[in-house]
Order: C-alpha cells, then sequence, then structure tokens
C-alpha cells in the first residue's frame, strides 16, 4: 500500500474543497425538489422513551442526560454535514437519535476522523461510536458491536466509464478509497493478485473523508473507487449522475455501532432499543426516508460473528 504524499494530500483538499458543495448539494438540483437530497430537512418520526429500557443503562454512561457519539462526517448518506458546514446529518444520525430517545437520552454527535473513532470510545472520549463501521474479527477484538444495518462494497466511476474500468481487472489504474475502511484491504489484495500476475499494481488512492475520494472520481482525477454500497449509489444520485456504478455489490456484512469492549450490557440495551424500533415501524421509516431500506436487518445483535 502507497503512502500518501504531502503533495497528494493537499491535492485531495483542494479537490474537496471546489466539489464538496457541488457533490452535496445535488449539483445545483433545486431545493424544493423532492427525494433523499432533501432528508436531512424532514423531522424524525417521534420516538416514546421506555422506562424499562432506560432502567437497563449502566450508571456510568450518560450521566448528563447526553450520549456521547463519534462520527466521520464526511459518509453520505450515513453521515455528512449539512448544506450549514455545521450540522451532522444522515441515516445514521437519524437512527441512532431515536435508539438514543428510545431509552432516554439525547444522542450528541461529534464530527471525528474515522480511524480514531474505535480508540477514542476506548479511551473515554465517546461513549458511542456511530459511523458506519462493518462488523469484523479485528474491530470485535477492540470494541463490543451492535449490528443494525447492512451493507456490501460497490464501485463506481465517471459516467460513461471512459476508461473502460472493469472492477475485476483494475490492474495499473488509480483507485480512490477512504483511509481505514474495509475497502482498503480489498483494493490492496486486488493491487497485490495484479502484481503476482506480472500486472502493473492499482494506484491507490487514499483520502481522509469519503467525500474527498468522491470529488477525486468526479473531477477525473482518478478512474474509479470503491466505497459502502449505500454511499456510492447516494454520491450517483447527488451528483446528477456524474458517476455510475460498476458491477455487483459484494461482501455484504453488517455495520455495528461501537461501545467499550466491556460494555457488553449497555450494548445489549441498544439491540433492544432498536428491536423496539424495528417492531414498531421508526426503523423502516427512517431508513426509507433516506433511500437505504435495502439494508434493513430484522434481528440486531450484540458482537455477532463478523
Amino acid at each position: 500500500m502507497r503512502p500518501r504524499s504531502l503533495t497528494r494530500r493537499a491535492s485531495a483538499v483542494a479537490v474537496a474543497a471546489t466539489s464538496a458543495a457541488l457533490i452535496l448539494t445535488g449539483c445545483g438540483d433545486d431545493p424544493d425538489d423532492s427525494g433523499s437530497g432533501n432528508a436531512a430537512d424532514e423531522s424524525r418520526p417521534t420516538v416514546e422513551v421506555d422506562d424499562e429500557l432506560a432502567a437497563r443503562v449502566p450508571d456510568e454512561i450518560g450521566e448528563d442526560g447526553k450520549i456521547t457519539v463519534g462520527t466521520d462526517s464526511s459518509y453520505a448518506p450515513s453521515e455528512f454535514l449539512d448544506e450549514d458546514g455545521e450540522t451532522i446529518v444522515g441515516f445514521d444520525i437519524d437512527l441512532f437519535s431515536a435508539v438514543a430517545e428510545k431509552i432516554g437520552f439525547e444522542a450528541e454527535f461529534e464530527s471525528a476522523d474515522f480511524g480514531t473513532i474505535i480508540t477514542g470510545v476506548g479511551s473515554g472520549r465517546y461513549e458511542v461510536g456511530v459511523s458506519s463501521f462493518t462488523i469484523n474479527p479485528d474491530r470485535l477484538a477492540e470494541a463490543t458491536m451492535i449490528s443494525y444495518f447492512s451493507a456490501g462494497t460497490q464501485w463506481a466511476t465517471k459516467a460513461g466509464n471512459p476508461e473502460n474500468v472493469d472492477p475485476g481487472d483494475a490492474c495499473g489504474l488509480s483507485v480512490a478509497v477512504q483511509a481505514d475502511t474495509v475497502q482498503v484491504d480489498d483494493i490492496t489484495a486486488r493491487s497485490a493478485a495484479c502484481e503476482a500476475a506480472g500486472e502493473e499494481p492499482i494506484d491507490i488512492q487514499q483520502f481522509e473523508g469519503q467525500d474527498e475520494a468522491t470529488a477525486a472520481i468526479v473531477s477525473g482525477r482518478v478512474d474509479a473507487g470503491l466505497a459502502d454500497s449505500p454511499v456510492m449509489a447516494y454520491a450517483v444520485q447527488q451528483t446528477n449522475e456524474q458517476l455510475e456504478l460498476l458491477g455487483d455489490i459484494y461482501d455484504s456484512a453488517p455495520y455495528g455501532w461501537v461501545v467499550p469492549l466491556e460494555e457488553t450490557e449497555f450494548g445489549q440495551v441498544l439491540a433492544d432499543a432498536l428491536t423496539a424500533l424495528i417492531e414498531d415501524g421508526t426503523y423502516a421509516e427512517i431508513l426509507e426516508k433516506w433511500g437505504v431500506e435495502a439494508g434493513a436487518i430484522d434481528s440486531p445483535e450484540v458482537n455477532p460473528a463478523g
């Protein structure tokens, strides 16, 4: 895996600065248009507190009535900054806010680099991490995780696929990916296979934020990119189809909320609160609001096999 140079990082920031508004506002769409692009402006469903669940929350959690949540706010439609550049919105935000309300708390979200969130939960900086974390053995070794959604990996390139990108044969191409995601392992293994076959390796370009990675694809700075399936589908929509999806979704796996390794009891409370929202229809309503209902699950679990 190639290290990022300072020049490469500076270029990524420049691309993001010029393209972020384009990506997140649908490239100049009328703000009154219907669709998930305006979902951030819609109110969330009303949630009633379940006193029995609230009584099971460990005393050390949310002593001030709030649950501090770390999130990487660059991953639309899961978690991203609204048009004001400050408010964090997304289906992850709506869903965990509803769960927090179910157990009698307010979720307070703080933006953080994706790769620092699990460590931040372990150190006590955040009480929960909510940031589209795919559940896998490495993460389960560091934290307790509660499944709430299912997603796979999806590739995308510029509309019309001008470079004739084939995800199954990407040797020699430049490919964008967000750092510290499962897609880094994916593309690194593909590049190693290219070299083993005597082909040119993949030029892997890692970015701190998914918004930067998406901007690099839109601008043509890279040939293609890969990310979680709902993220890529949303990017196509929000760029007025300047991008197109490539191939099928693969390696589907559950997303998980992150709590400290020892907080399995709290994890079960969150799982039970989500189950209640699934049963009363709130869960489906939130996912449908953001157009990600295909990733719905039936039974949240604490520390499922990853």
